[in-house]
């Protein structure tokens, strides 16, 4: 997973749009997957650390909590019907989102896009 997130950090940085997007964006997300935790701390859009945890010492504003397989099928190129976004993978019951709500939905597109970019690393 951590290999993913790096391939994931790169990717970003070759993409101006995104950066755009996230360029107010200066937070720590909270990346769960089964038992393991990843902390991701942006600053201005850059993703600057990839932290494995878990911390009860490392902040963050909201987490992301699924399970390997629900993610393993999100980053499918043409994920099905539930895996294809954070809120279907929540309705179907295989992702939980706490923390800042609003924050999350103040940077949406961004967050979305950050994490669609699995996708693309999967296609390549």
């Amino acid at each position: 997973m951590q290999d993913k997130l790096e391939h994931m950090r790169q990717a970003l940085a070759g993409r101006p749009d995104l950066l755009r997007l996230g360029a107010l964006f200066s937070e720590t997300v909270l990346l769960e997957v089964d038992a393991a935790e990843y902390y991701l701390t942006f600053d201005k859009g850059q993703l600057t650390a990839i932290t494995p945890g878990p911390s009860r010492k490392t902040p963050w504003r909201f987490a992301l909590r699924t399970d390997a397989e629900a993610l393993a099928a999100f980053w499918e190129p043409l994920p099905r019907a539930g895996f294809h976004d954070i809120f279907g993978l929540v309705k179907i019951g295989r992702a939980r989102i706490d923390g800042d709500i609003l924050m999350l939905v103040k940077n949406l597109r961004f967050f979305k896009e950050f994490l669609a970019l699995g996708r693309a690393e999967v296609a390549a």
